[in-house]
């Protein structure tokens, strides 16, 4: 179980790459596409400006029950070993065994 404390730090991550999203997407856009030196130069200092958890770069995935970072399975959203457990009680709807 991952601590309380590292879960809320990827919470705040998640809202702050959220509430920048626009702007950063707006800095990168005149930065590929203008030709004028000036505005290039201004947008990348822009950049530079935003907070660095906002770039999405920074987020990990982590399983939406335990926190924990590593195993994680995206379809489901949470770890393989919470999957596995939860797979056998049935409690995923059609996920089971296999047996061959």
């Amino acid at each position: 179980m991952a601590k309380e404390s590292i879960k809320a730090k990827e919470v705040k991550r998640a809202k702050l790459v959220a509430k920048y999203e626009s702007k950063r997407k707006a800095y990168k856009e005149i930065i590929r596409t203008s030709d004028d030196y000036e505005a290039v130069r201004e947008a990348q200092i822009g950049l530079q400006k935003l907070p660095p958890n906002s770039n999405p770069i920074r987020l990990h995935n982590r399983c939406k029950l335990t926190g924990r970072p590593k195993g994680y399975m995206r379809l489901f959203g949470i770890s393989r070993i919470n999957f596995r457990e939860m797979a056998s009680k049935g409690l995923i709807p059609g996920v089971k065994k296999a047996s061959w």
